[in-house]
């Protein structure tokens, strides 16, 4: 019996309201004859605002919060009515709900961008998949009230003119962003004024980087099936600001696919797994915005492996030597030969040792990467012989008994991740030291060597094809057949260390390459 009085009641209200629109103005429609908005009754009143919505001469779509939505924000900010009353910019506030145009429901598209009377900030729609309609983070309960000079729609939300982590966006020109962002409907996330976010926001160009990665465009980035999750991938639900961040921070996001790595190098770059932070620390309202050169992806990725899987002393030595970047990205696949534990502390042990002083090394990073091969190799595709690590040199696999890498065991071989493979081995590997150079020196010459503009090889005799060079996060940076002229331009490529490879019929040979 209830349901049926609280729908005719319903169905009263409604036909009131249209008859009503037919001879009255939006200020009458939003006072009578729905009980639910004394507390907008008041404030305009209060305000003087009043004779701007009854201007019979004016055209006007006005966005009309109810009671509980002005009860909802006086909880919010600790304090009632009569607080929400006195606020300093309540006319402000107000005129904010206003535009100065007659907006119907069916006018408004997804992203559209309104401005209203209050000069503050603009008003970001949403129309989502399901027909829903938001003003900003508050959603129209009721479309359409017509009157004589306009149109109400009824929010749950009062609408606040703070500047928000998507007016960064879309007054900074990351119109990538925010057009991913209008596309997954994740505006009434992110324009909520009384949140508090920590954006990682990539650049445009790191979005045609990603397309170009996955031999798409923008457009084919926009129709990913896990948009959302990838751009809420992006958002802390708590505001961290630079100084906050600490070498192997691990944030959770708004996404519960995957965690965020963070790195602080010694040279003070910043990283999000692999995503260089270009800048920091753009406050809004709601939230700081830090720029990346490269879009993270919440793919499950080696250092998923080591950090979920118990493998403490590996993540540990990871985050020291900063590789997180090397191994977070999920565009990069990777073979990682995974010590456990116990190798480290046998390790330690033979080195008259602990952890941490194994963590000290300075061939820490060195040790490392003499772990890791470019590529998916997984126990299957592994073959007796030599194979080349991104340290430069080479591992040697047995497949006599088992599957041996140098000494050391293959316990569980093929943890497939979205960027490669893990094997987890039962001792650390570790390189010859400063075997790289000495091995490689009798097969072929590099000069000069810290370069700067060009490369020459001296095979020196041998036999190879092809040379390519990686940077140490395993990245392919230069790809080209070795012709009779065998200098190379390295004009294009960044300052810092690099793996020199040479690739013939039958043989791999390595060397450190310094470019300056």
């Amino acid at each position: 019996m209830k349901r049926i009085t609280f729908y005719a009641s319903a169905l009263f209200i409604s036909l009131s309201m249209s008859a009503q629109s037919q001879t009255t103005n939006v200020f009458d429609n939003i006072i009578a004859p729905s009980p639910d908005h004394t507390y907008l009754e008041a404030a305009l009143i209060q305000e003087g605002l009043e004779v701007v919505l009854q201007d019979g001469a004016a055209t006007l779509t006005v966005f009309a919060p109810t009671d509980q939505a002005f009860t909802d924000l006086a909880t919010a900010l600790g304090t009632d009515i009569t607080g929400i009353l006195a606020l300093p910019n309540l006319t402000d506030i107000l005129k904010y709900h206003v535009l100065g145009t007659v907006v119907p429901a069916s006018a408004v598209t997804n992203g559209l961008i309104a401005t209203p009377l209050s000069s503050t900030n603009t008003l970001k729609m949403t129309l989502t998949s399901t027909g829903g309609v938001f003003a900003n983070q508050a959603q129209v309960t009721t479309p359409d009230v017509n009157a004589t000079n306009g149109t109400v729609h009824i929010t749950n939300g009062v609408l606040l003119p703070n500047e928000t982590v998507v007016d960064i966006a879309i007054d900074n020109g990351f119109s990538s962003l925010a057009t991913a962002v209008i596309t997954a409907e994740l505006l009434p996330a992110l324009t909520d004024p009384l949140g508090t976010f920590t954006v990682f926001a990539p650049t445009n160009q790191a979005f045609d980087d990603l397309a170009t990665a996955l031999g798409t465009d923008i457009n084919g980035l926009l129709a990913l099936s896990n948009l959302a999750d990838i751009l809420t991938y992006h958002v802390l639900g708590s505001e961290v600001p630079s100084s906050g961040v600490t070498n192997g921070l691990i944030a959770s996001p708004l996404s519960t696919t995957n965690t965020l790595k963070l790195t602080v190098k010694g040279t003070g770059e910043v990283f999000v797994n692999q995503a260089e932070v270009t800048a920091f620390d753009i406050t809004s309202e709601n939230g700081t915005v830090h720029v990346l050169d490269a879009v993270v992806l919440p793919y499950e990725t080696s250092v998923d492996v080591a950090i979920d899987n118990g493998f403490t002393s590996l993540a540990a030595a990871v985050i020291k030597a900063e590789l997180l970047p090397a191994l977070t990205n999920p565009l990069t696949e990777l073979t990682v030969f995974a010590p456990t534990n116990d190798a480290f502390d046998d390790l330690a042990v033979a080195l008259g040792t602990d952890l941490n002083g194994v963590l000290a090394s300075p061939e820490l990073t060195n040790i490392l990467l003499y772990h890791v091969v470019s590529g998916t190799v997984t126990s299957g595709d592994l073959t007796n012989g030599a194979v080349p690590t991104l340290n430069g040199q080479t591992i040697n696999v047995d497949l006599t008994s088992g599957v041996l890498i140098n000494s050391s065991n293959v316990t569980t071989p093929d943890l497939i991740v979205d960027n490669g493979v893990v094997h987890v081995i039962d001792a650390v590997l570790v390189p010859a030291v400063a075997g790289l150079d000495q091995g490689s020196i009798e097969e072929f010459r590099v000069y000069p060597n810290p370069a700067n503009d060009n490369i020459t090889i001296d095979m020196l005799g041998n036999t190879f094809q092809e040379v390519m060079v990686h940077d140490l996060n395993g990245r392919l940076v230069l790809q080209s057949a070795i012709s009779n002229n065998k200098s190379f331009d390295i004009t294009s490529i960044k300052n810092g260390t690099y793996i020199l490879t040479l690739v013939g019929n039958d043989q791999i040979s390595t060397q450190k390459l310094q470019i300056l």
